[in-house]
């Protein structure tokens, strides 16, 4: 290797003396910069600071036209893209968050933490909406706050929890009442700020709606005026999820909505699945229509996520099925599961749950005690009489359409769970799971102290010490039976306890109407309760002091 000439070593070093220059002089400003800001300091001030950023972005625009590129060349990429639509969104801090909601008319603010996942699922939706809303023209101003960081703006803005989207009206704010997808949120936003419904008045205006909305409701009139067409935008103003959009040319709604066959006036929707168009047939009246969508709204599969699940779970269809399974079989099962949906359509809704998701999963499987399973699992769940069903026969497609049609039809048993049958042939206090919860509780001729607890309950393993203690004390009776029940693992429709510990005593001739015993009582004043309960006289226990080593401890639990 040669050494370097004495030229190049001064040009060498030239360089990189001028490259450390630059270096500094980019970190001094750009910490000046920070300064300016953290002291209030916004050059031009928050009013312009909208305007600085569109204009940048219509720079850019005028520079991508000029530029003599291939297509693929010129497009943003997915993080250019999100780039471009975060500078759309204004960043609130301590100094700004009240001039910036107090002076527009409409804000829509996003509040969030960075290590809050919810939080990060939802951040790239609101900044496509933004930048939806924005070539749409739409006059909201759309912002964000790190409540992390600000956490005085974040209590005066009233955010709580993560993430929260306030909407402000001159200031005044409004509770948030869509959906949490890039579309769920350009449809509320225009909405609210008066654009309930778009019209489209030519075919190239209608192709260019296809490429953007999947799901919408279709309205055809010869005129815009008259009862129906009132109705139609009374709706449209009434509903928060779906964009309405309205027409008078035969030609257009046909490019929307194919299957048309009237050219009066007609509502439907259009939904991105099979069976894609559904026409609504009854009086145009705003509850019914209402109604109507409701009822239709969702796919004849719904995929379970994050940003849907709360639309999902507010379904007026009070009948609804939930098929958990791996990814990779929930898409071999769709389309069967899109034949019996069909079947069943506007009666039952069908969800389908990523098993391995166990943030939307494990909540649903908990409830049959399944939360650890991994293979598939069909549940149903009647949401007006409150009850949970488990198909536990083969899961096939006619085993699926039958537990169905059961389900409608009221006829299946609900799911209650249970451990297995315990052997209590030598134990002194009697494990009850919800088997057997008739035969040992309810059924008995004996009177029955039952302690329900759960594992995770604090105060229970001393109340659990004190049952073992009267247990052995009143050993000899043969008309008394305690137990205890795992409330977290059984279940049964006469057991119903809201706290933990809870003590009932079930005497044997009343078994419908227990005693509630508090458990916060000393194992003294207890057994003197159970004496008291005890119908057979002559066989109480021996007379015998309750001794101050086998109490329990006199503080209360």
């Amino acid at each position: 290797m040669f050494p370097a000439k004495p030229t190049s070593r001064f040009i060498l070093f030239t360089l990189s003396l001028l490259l450390l220059i630059s270096f500094f002089t980019t970190t001094t400003i750009a910490i000046a910069s920070d300064l300016d800001t953290e002291n209030g300091n916004d050059n031009d001030g928050v009013d312009n600071e909208l305007d600085e950023l569109l204009a940048i972005d219509q720079e850019e625009q005028e520079h991508e036209q000029d530029s003599q590129v291939d297509d693929a060349d010129s497009k943003f990429s997915e993080a250019q893209v999100l780039s471009r639509a975060q500078r759309i969104v204004v960043e609130l801090n301590s100094e700004n968050w009240k001039k910036v909601t107090e002076g527009n008319e409409f804000v829509l603010v996003l509040g969030y933490a960075p290590w809050c996942p919810r939080s990060a699922e939802l951040m790239p939706q609101f900044a496509e909406a933004a930048t939806l809303l924005k070539e749409l023209k739409c006059p909201i101003l759309m912002a964000k706050l790190d409540a992390d960081r600000y956490p005085k703006a974040a209590a005066a803005l009233e955010i709580k929890g993560f993430p929260t989207l306030l909407f402000f009206v001159n200031g005044t704010a409004q509770a948030y009442t869509g959906g949490f997808s890039a579309q769920d949120i350009v449809v509320w936003a225009r909405k609210k700020t008066g654009a309930p419904v778009m019209r489209i008045n030519t075919v190239n205006e209608a192709e260019e709606f296809l490429k953007k909305y999947q799901t919408f409701v279709l309205g055809m009139f010869k005129k815009f005026e008259g009862s129906d067409y009132e109705e139609f935008v009374k709706t449209a103003a009434a509903d928060n999820e779906i964009q309405f959009v309205e027409t008078s040319n035969f030609e257009v709604a046909k490019v929307l909505y194919p299957d048309i066959k009237s050219a009066d006036h007609f509502l439907g929707i259009v939904k991105s699945e099979p069976d894609r168009y559904t026409r609504y047939e009854e009086t145009f009246k705003m509850d019914k229509i209402l109604q109507f969508l409701n009822y239709n709204k969702f796919p004849l599969v719904t995929k379970l996520t994050d940003i849907n699940s709360a639309s999902v779970h507010s379904s007026p269809i009070k009948l609804q099925v939930y098929v958990f399974a791996k990814a990779d079989d929930l898409k071999s099962l769709l389309e069967p599961l899109e034949d019996i949906a069909r079947k069943f359509k506007g009666k039952i809704m069908f969800t389908a749950v990523d098993i391995a998701d166990e943030d939307l999963a494990k909540p649903f499987l908990t409830l049959f005690g399944l939360e650890e399973s991994k293979n598939t699992v069909v549940t149903a769940f009647d949401n007006k009489a409150i009850s949970k069903f488990l198909l536990e026969s083969d899961l096939t497609p006619s085993n699926i359409e039958e537990f169905c049609s059961r389900l409608l039809h009221g006829t299946l048993t609900p799911y209650l769970k249970s451990q297995p049958i315990p052997d209590n042939t030598n134990a002194n206090v009697q494990i009850v799971v919800g088997k057997t919860f008739d035969d040992l509780v309810l059924n008995s001729h004996k009177d029955v102290l039952l302690e329900v607890y759960t594992p995770w309950c604090v105060t229970c393993e001393t109340t659990s010490k004190q049952i073992e203690k009267l247990a052995k004390h009143f050993k000899g009776l043969d008309n008394l039976v305690i137990a205890k029940i795992d409330a977290s693992a059984n279940e049964h429709p006469k057991l119903q306890v809201e706290e933990y510990p809870t003590l009932l005593f079930y005497p044997a001739g009343d078994k419908a109407n227990p005693i509630k015993v508090s458990a916060r009582s000393s194992s003294k004043n207890i057994a003197a309760f159970i004496k008291e309960q005890l119908k057979e006289k002559d066989q109480s226990p021996k007379d015998e002091q309750w001794k101050e080593k086998d109490q329990a401890p006199k503080d209360e639990l």
